[in-house]
């Protein structure tokens, strides 16, 4: 049976838990780990930091941001990702070697997460590229919702093959809008219908095969005046008519975008409210300690069935495998450039 999990994904100072660090993470409230950059120093050495991390509580998911490109959070000692943008340039010039690609490198990233001892990384990006989106821009495979869809489902079918989760973002899609969520809370204004037939069919497509989903901290004015991860009408069309079953993570609380539901208490209660399991609360412990305050006595089941079960593959032992070093050669030709 899957044991609950507390709701709260919280991140870390460094490479090294603090003391400090060891006790928050053994509140109930706190469910997982994300790893960003000022945590990595190698693939080795995160091996090692989520070896610590479960010494404290086993039970927890280890999580990390490794799209590629742009977005790569360990980079010493593991493969240098390109972004999907370049495979769907692949795509382009051959369907065939374009989806063996994106399914060799879901595989590849699978297998070097699971390596260093994370659960899985936030990938892959459904987001379709517009070409007015700087956050999202090369993240995405390309600017045809048809071939992301694609793509995206031969991204999925690797990491399945390396024994990992898939987690689509950013739910109904982030791809339409100048603004960065980051730092500010973009409104896509279009008719509902052109989001439906456009950013909405990689989702469509996938929702099946995916574990967990991310929705974005985006507002679509024609559908719903809240940001879709505070959106129940959002999520309720996730659930429902896309038929999705797995988890639903919150993009980061401590974005700007999320500052549109209130305070750091109101802003988990209304993730909760509208559907979210996983709550991310990165950069602001203060805001996280006000977070867990409001998840007390919340537990989700759903984050729990993320896990990496099988046995995890051995850093230096990747590279005897011939469908590795393939891969490897290939994507680093890509993210050279």
């Amino acid at each position: 049976m899957t044991q609950p999990l507390g709701p709260v994904m919280l991140d870390l100072e460094g490479p090294k838990l603090t003391a400090a660090e060891k006790r928050l993470l053994l509140e109930p409230e706190v469910g997982g780990v994300i790893l960003f950059a000022r945590n990595v120093e190698d693939g080795y050495q995160v091996r090692q930091l989520c070896s610590d991390i479960r010494r404290v509580r086993a039970d927890l998911l280890l999580a990390v941001d490794q799209e590629g490109g742009r977005v790569q959070r360990i980079k010493k000692g593991l493969t240098r990702l390109p972004a999907m943008a370049r495979i769907g340039e692949s795509y382009v010039a051959n369907h065939v070697d374009g989806l063996a690609l994106a399914k060799d490198a879901g595989w590849l990233l699978g297998m070097e997460m699971a390596a260093c001892g994370l659960d899985l990384s936030f990938a892959p990006v459904l987001d379709v590229e517009s070409g007015i989106s700087s956050v999202i821009g090369d993240r995405s495979f390309s600017g045809d919702p048809q071939q992301v869809a694609q793509l995206g489902s031969a991204f999925i079918q690797g990491l399945h093959d390396a024994g990992m989760a898939a987690v689509g973002k950013h739910f109904p899609g982030h791809g339409g809008v100048a603004a960065d969520s980051h730092v500010a809370l973009p409104i896509d204004d279009r008719p509902l219908e052109v989001i439906k037939q456009h950013d909405l069919v990689p989702f469509v497509h996938l929702a099946s095969q995916l574990e967990g989903v991310m929705p974005a901290h985006v507002i679509y004015s024609a559908f719903d005046s809240r940001p879709a991860g505070f959106s129940p009408s959002w999520l309720g069309m996730l659930r429902e008519s896309l038929g999705f079953k797995g988890c639903v993570f919150s993009d980061d609380l401590s974005m700007a975008g999320a500052h549109e539901a209130g305070n750091p208490q109101d802003r988990a209660r209304a993730a909760l409210a509208a559907g979210c399991d996983m709550l991310l609360v990165c950069n602001d412990r203060i805001a996280a300690l006000e977070v867990m305050e409001a998840c007390k006595g919340v537990e989700t089941k759903r984050p729990a069935k993320l896990r990496y079960s099988r046995a995890r593959p051995d850093l230096d032992a990747l590279t005897a495998l011939g469908r590795w070093r393939r891969t490897h050669a290939k994507l680093e030709a890509l993210a050279g450039k």
